[in-house]
C-alpha cells in the first residue's frame, strides 16, 4: 500500500477538524441604527417551542438565557419583566441539520524525473481518492425586536458541527462561544 493512500483518511480527518468552528453572521435594519444605540432594557420573548428536542428543552433554554445575559448586562443592558416596557425583546429559534461533505484527495506525490524541458517532467498520475461524511450541523438564530415597533431590527445566527455525544460542559462552552461572537457584533455600527 503507498503512503498516500494510508495517510489520506487522516489528511480528510484534519481538514475536517479545521473546519469545526461556529460561523457567525449577522443582519440588521440601517434605518434602526441609532435606535438600536438608544436601547438600556431587554426582557426575553416566552421560550419556542419546537419539534426536536435536542434543541427545543429546558437545559438549552437556560444556558441559552445565562450566556445572552451575561454578555449583554456586562455591556450595562438591564433585563426586565415584559410589562415594565422594555426597549427590545429577545427572541430564539435553533435547529439541527443534517448534511454531507465530499472530501476528494489526490494520492498523487512526488516529482517525475528529467528536467523542465524533458517530456517526463511533472509526476504521475495518482488515483483521487472521494471521502463522504454525514455529520449534523446546529444553527443558533438569535432576534433583537424593538418592543414598541414589534419589528425586527437585528438577528444573529451561528452555525457549527455538532458534535456527536456532546457533554453539559461543551455544549455550555458552544452556546457561549456562538453567543459572545454574535453579540460583539450589537448593536452593529453606523455604516460609513
Amino acid at each position: 500500500m503507498r503512503l498516500p493512500s494510508r495517510i489520506a483518511p487522516l489528511l480528510v480527518g484534519l481538514m475536517l477538524a479545521a473546519c469545526s468552528g461556529i460561523e457567525v453572521n449577522t443582519n440588521y435594519d440601517p434605518s434602526a441604527v441609532q435606535q438600536l444605540e438608544s436601547y438600556r432594557t431587554y426582557a426575553w420573548l416566552p421560550t419556542p417551542e419546537g419539534k426536536d428536542p435536542r434543541v427545543y428543552n429546558d437545559l438549552i433554554n437556560n444556558n441559552l438565557h445565562q450566556a445572552v445575559d451575561r454578555v449583554l448586562q456586562g455591556r450595562g443592558y438591564r433585563q426586565v419583566a415584559m410589562d415594565a416596557s422594555p426597549d427590545f425583546v429577545i427572541g430564539w429559534q435553533g435547529a439541527i441539520d443534517s448534511k454531507l461533505d465530499a472530501q476528494t484527495v489526490n494520492s498523487y506525490y512526488g516529482y517525475g524525473w528529467g528536467t523542465m524541458w524533458s517530456p517526463y517532467y511533472g509526476g504521475g498520475v495518482g488515483v483521487p481518492y472521494t471521502y463522504v461524511r454525514e455529520y449534523e450541523e446546529g444553527t443558533l438564530i438569535l432576534d433583537i425586536v424593538d418592543a414598541k415597533a414589534k419589528q425586527l431590527v437585528w438577528r444573529g445566527t451561528a452555525q457549527a458541527v455538532v458534535d456527536e455525544n456532546p457533554t453539559a460542559q461543551s455544549s455550555r462552552e458552544r452556546i457561549n462561544e456562538a453567543v459572545e461572537e454574535m453579540l460583539e457584533r450589537f448593536p452593529p455600527q453606523p455604516e460609513q
